[in-house]
């Protein structure tokens, strides 16, 4: 599935999930409170799942995991004595 149509797919679920409480709270009577300690209780572990799939997934472009910064190019040069020690 192409990038677009997953994002399209992600929003149209997030619109839709907060319209389903609502009806719920209206259509059958369920109490606001309710729906919102079950949201909240629900809300952690998708996350949860999200973010170990993103994790998980390897599409990694753009970080660098390797470990290693740019390279010191006085990392070769031989070490040198303080200006103080030169002198004697």
């Amino acid at each position: 599935m192409n990038m677009n149509k997953k994002h399209a797919l992600i929003m149209l679920a997030c619109c839709l999930i907060p319209l389903v409480a609502l009806a719920a709270v209206f259509i059958f009577k369920i109490p606001a409170n309710s729906v919102i300690y079950v949201g909240i209780l629900l809300l952690c572990p998708a996350l949860h799942l999200l973010m170990m799939k993103n994790m998980m997934s390897g599409d990694h472009a753009g970080h660098d995991h390797s470990g290693h910064s740019l390279p010191n190019k006085k990392a070769n040069a031989p070490p040198q004595l303080p200006a103080d020690e030169k002198k004697s």
